[in-house]
């Protein structure tokens, strides 16, 4: 059995952010939470210092930096991939009590808190040097290197902070939500109407522009046959087909966030009033899409980095099981068929689907079963699973109408719908993952599902602070 006691005196001196010595007023956190976001938005365009920058018209982007709030060859390269790795390895170490901190009590919390924090800061550094050592920049010098590496950790640190900062009374929500929200729309925005171009297709980057520079050729030159042209498009490259598959899959995920189970409950304390706890249909929300792509996209660093060392010429029979790739023309690593890694990344398109339908088979199958076992693993971690859940509703003095006010009890009741909701909504969660880029859904079907679910969360959250601001009773009330 592992002990954590001994890292208590690392954690007192992680570098931290203090809380305010009162709840600030909604407008003072909005208003952090919006500087917050000007930062993160800014260091995303600021190109990394000492790496040649290369205007290119347009760049297939790594499938996973959306996921994890980054951006290629910026400050935000990282972006929160250091702090999801962290977050899964504890999931995974509690959840199989390898490692044994109890989560109920506030020592506890706040250990596992501090460990997930210690081992980000450890990731940072661990990343960092494998982008750098796994060729991603090229051959630097050494002065060079270490000027990368300082940018690199420096800049994930802060992100860490002001993810904390935000968490800790500052501002709303979470950090890494808002980031990666903020990547989405960031993304889903460029893929409209971004003009940059005309491509290998000849057309732009953006649909928008594409469509109306096919409409204006069309118009001129009377081939109406352009037009198909746009409606799918190889490379990856945002089309008709991908934009229409993100506006029904847009409305089918508000509807899913929408599903609600419900149970009757009575307030013991207020006379018995009756009324309904909601369970959401999609019950883990995005938390096992972030975690699968967290695992995903570690596996492609380090084996660039264990690619770039032991086997750059693909001469490696043993290694080629693991990783094998092709140098593009804009030094880029493509991944080559009949290793893990190729089949670790999610086909572009209906066109590359079809060219090699077995990829995308185990990609599908391997995303799935991992986003269920996740799923399971954070519920049973994070205070979701039915007797967690049915002690929670005894401490607010409510109990389920017809049954014996006692945790055993309301937890055997519950344990009809958790366990249940818990494995489809992983299962549902991970489906829409993988079949959303098929269609080339603009910011990945990934991205547009945790977008929706983040931009409804903080409505959620700005409602509850506007009634709690207008209605001060209520906060006793509720012990805001």
């Amino acid at each position: 059995m592992v002990s954590y006691e001994s890292f208590e005196p690392i954690l007192r001196v992680l570098p931290e952010v203090p809380r305010p010595l009162g709840r600030l007023p909604f407008r003072t956190r909005l208003l952090w939470t919006g500087i917050v976001l000007v930062i993160y938005l800014v260091m995303s365009q600021i190109p990394l210092y000492g790496i040649p920058w290369r205007a290119e018209y347009y760049q297939r982007l790594f499938f996973l930096q959306i996921v994890l709030a980054s951006r290629r060859g910026t400050l935000m390269e990282l972006g929160i991939g250091p702090i999801v790795t962290s977050g899964l390895i504890w999931q995974i170490l509690v959840g199989s009590r390898v490692i044994k901190i109890d989560l109920t009590s506030p020592r506890g919390r706040s250990l596992f808190t501090g460990l997930q924090k210690l081992f980000a800061i450890i990731f940072t550094f661990v990343e960092a040097l494998a982008y750098i050592l796994g060729g991603m920049y090229g051959a630097l010098s050494t002065p060079t290197a270490i000027i990368v590496f300082a940018q690199l950790v420096s800049a994930t640190l802060l992100l860490m902070l002001m993810d904390e900062m935000l968490q800790k009374g500052w501002g709303i929500g979470s950090g890494i939500s808002l980031f990666i929200a903020a990547g989405v729309a960031q993304q889903i925005f460029w893929q409209l109407f971004s003009p940059l171009g005309p491509l290998m297709d000849g057309f732009y980057v953006g649909v928008i522009p594409s469509f109306v520079y096919a409409i204006v050729n069309a118009t001129n030159t009377g081939n109406w046959d352009v037009l198909n042209k746009i409606v799918l498009r190889p490379y990856g490259l945002p089309d008709i087909t991908g934009l229409i598959a993100t506006i029904l899959l847009f409305a089918f995920l508000l509807y899913l966030e929408n599903m609600r189970i419900e149970v009757p409950v009575a307030a013991s304390r207020y006379g018995g009033i009756r009324t309904k706890i909601p369970f959401k249909f999609l019950y883990v929300s995005n938390v096992p899409v972030i975690l699968v792509s967290a695992l995903f996209a570690d596996i492609h660093i380090f084996s660039r980095l264990a690619w770039s060392r032991l086997n750059p010429n693909n001469q490696n029979q043993w290694f080629n099981f693991i990783a094998k790739y092709n140098i593009t023309r804009g030094r880029e690593l493509e991944p080559l068929p009949g290793c893990l890694v190729y089949y670790l990344s999610p086909p572009s398109g209906l066109l590359t689907v079809m060219e090699d339908p077995l990829r995308f088979i185990i990609y599908a199958a391997l995303f799935v079963l991992l986003s269920v076992l996740f799923s399971i693993a954070w519920v049973e971690t994070s205070g979701m699973d039915p007797r967690s859940q049915a002690q929670q509703l005894v401490e607010a003095q409510l109990l389920i109408p017809g049954f014996r006010r006692s945790t055993r009890v309301i937890a055997s009741l519950l344990e009809r719908y958790i366990p249940i909701l818990t494995i489809i909504s992983g299962l549902v969660v991970g489906l829409i993952a993988v079949l959303s880029n098929l269609f080339g859904v603009l910011g990945t079907g990934i991205g547009l599902l945790l977008m929706i679910d983040i931009v409804l969360q903080y409505q959620g959250l700005i409602m509850q602070e506007r009634i709690l601001e207008m209605y001060p009773m209520l906060r006793r009330i509720v012990g805001k």
